[in-house]
């Protein structure tokens, strides 16, 4: 009998597991996309700032882009919804 309850836990945690994956999506992508414009751009500042010897205006406009580009898309994303 204990095995029974345990797949109707198991079964029962998984499905709310997934119903909370799929509510938090949109929360995930706005995250991820202003984490990955401040990765990103202001890597680029940097390979600036080695490439042309710029330290540190480079990184810090990239950064700033990377802030205004991120910041754009969470707001985008949350008006969205």
């Amino acid at each position: 009998m204990a095995k029974n309850d345990d797949r109707f836990t198991l079964a029962r945690s998984v499905k709310a597991f997934q119903e909370n994956v799929s509510r938090s999506g949109s929360a995930a992508s706005a995250s991820y996309s202003l984490i990955g414009a401040l990765v990103v751009l202001g890597g680029l500042g940097y390979a600036f700032d080695r490439w042309r010897d710029t330290a540190p205006w480079g990184a810090f406009a990239g950064l700033l882009l990377g802030f205004v580009v991120g910041f754009y898309e969470l707001i985008k994303s949350s008006r969205r919804q």
